[in-house]
């Protein structure tokens, strides 16, 4: 008889699943991607996969949710390191532009996971919208403080340059929304940091 897997191996195997799925979700599409070669990446048994994850949508589900808290933490590690308000608005755009500028870019994975599955899967649709929320309410709570009442124009400026830089392949869309927030926000414009 085997032995019982720990709680602690029950991380690991967890972990480089996830780690093995959102590389490979993310750079080549989830329906590109079968469970074989998720497998031969994270190094684990088919069969351990489907006792952590009973179906491909509850992995990608999961991959999203915890991509989720990894991106908004370090944007927020970025932004709040920023002490005036309307400079910290300003701060999630320069991040935004060294993300863009990262070799692998690829968009935006919530929606690159909508455009493919978001039809047909309400788990992934759902983990979708909850992102949006999550990433508007904390965009929204940093506008808040500069005073300014534009929090939802910053948030489409931002889901803009998001989707147009993963379109174009170029960072220049966070340049141009941060240009258009510093008018929102009024006042000569501002350098980050």
């Amino acid at each position: 008889m085997p032995a019982a897997v720990t709680e602690e191996q029950n991380h690991l195997d967890r972990e480089a699943l996830l780690d093995a799925a959102e590389t490979l979700f993310y750079a080549h599409g989830i329906q590109a991607v079968g469970m074989d070669r998720v497998r031969e990446t994270s190094g684990l048994p088919l069969k351990r996969i489907y006792r952590l994850f009973p179906a491909k949508e509850d992995l990608v589900v999961a991959v999203l949710r915890r991509r989720d808290r990894r991106w908004r933490a370090r944007l927020a590690a970025h932004v709040e390191g920023v002490r005036d308000p309307r400079a910290r608005v300003l701060a999630v755009f320069d991040w935004l532009a060294a993300w863009f500028a990262e070799p692998g870019f690829r968009g935006c994975a919530w929606i690159n996971a909508h455009g493919e599955l978001g039809s047909s899967s309400e788990p992934v649709l759902a983990e979708v919208r909850a992102h949006k929320r999550a990433f508007h309410d904390q965009l929204a709570a940093w506008v808040r403080a500069t005073g300014a009442p534009v929090a939802e124009p910053v948030f489409l400026l931002a889901e803009g340059a998001i989707v147009t830089a993963g379109i174009t392949g170029d960072p220049a869309p966070a340049r141009h929304a941060r240009a258009a927030v510093e008018t929102l926000l009024g006042g000569a414009a501002v350098t980050a940091g």
